[in-house]
């Protein structure tokens, strides 16, 4: 228990993207996540989308210099829809070692008249000093 503490003591959160009301397509700005260490949580928090067949595909992407990016390995959710079982709070674990100096998000909007209130939040352990 006692190390169980310790690790949540030592957890910060970053936002990757404020929650907020959307239209459009989100590209984010990075994060470094070069002082975290182990296993990291990203949380996707969204409401369902409204408008004629919404869809919200969101990724991760990484890079060395906070330039050029790429995908992450497995950095995506499900996508989510105007179905409210597409909703709600997903989260996705990550290996720090595993991701270059710098992650942001995507979240692609599509559909007519597309609108998805959501919000994503890196979630991790900061390295001892």
């Amino acid at each position: 228990m006692t190390h169980l503490l310790n690790a949540l003591a030592q957890t910060v959160g970053a936002a990757l993207a404020a929650a907020a009301r959307r239209t459009s397509t989100l590209t984010g700005t990075g994060i470094d996540v070069l002082e975290y260490e182990g296993v990291a949580l990203v949380l996707l928090n969204t409401s369902a989308g409204t408008g004629t067949t919404p869809t919200l595909d969101v990724k991760l992407q990484h890079s060395d210099d906070n330039s050029t990016f790429a995908d992450v390995t497995s950095g995506a959710f499900s996508q989510v829809t105007d179905v409210a079982g597409t909703a709600g709070v997903m989260v996705m674990k990550l290996n720090v070692s595993d991701l270059k100096r710098y992650v942001r998000v995507i979240g692609t909007i599509a559909g007519t008249t597309p609108s998805f209130d959501f919000g994503v939040e890196f979630v991790g352990i900061k390295k001892a000093s």
